[in-house]
């Protein structure tokens, strides 16, 4: 039984937006902070964007800026990802990831996906123009 299970993927125009979910199980993820990366075919995984533990802080890729917004509902232990204006290039699987967070952490704590504990299967998105 995985930690964590993505939902909300699926095939759209460019243009068009998806919300993609991470619903975490097994164990409380109050104390982490939960990102998502995503990673296309023959690419390397990349960092898309994450939140803190206490949901105030978020962090963005710069492709990612001001079309994607990631929230975090820790009541029900799960994590939002709400894609909008999507284009072709944003093509990928996008994983859920969890790590133990510092209130010291900056943009680039985020982003190494070896820093990771815990990672989801992972939900498609398919951009087509």
């Amino acid at each position: 039984q995985r930690d964590l299970v993505e939902s909300g993927g699926g095939s759209v125009q460019a243009g068009d937006s998806l919300r993609l979910s991470c619903a975490a199980s097994g164990r409380t993820f109050s104390s982490y902070a939960m990102t998502w990366f995503r990673q296309a075919p023959g690419k390397e995984r990349e960092f898309v964007a994450a939140v803190s533990r206490s949901g105030v802080h978020t962090y963005y890729a710069d492709s990612a800026k001001g079309r994607f917004t990631i929230s975090r509902d820790s009541a029900k232990n799960t994590v939002s990802l709400q894609l909008n204006r999507l284009k072709p290039d944003d093509t990928a699987v996008y994983i859920c990831a969890a790590r133990p967070d510092r209130d010291t952490f900056t943009l680039s704590d985020y982003r190494f996906p070896l820093a990771y504990d815990y990672w989801g299967q992972g939900t498609q998105v398919t951009v087509s123009s």
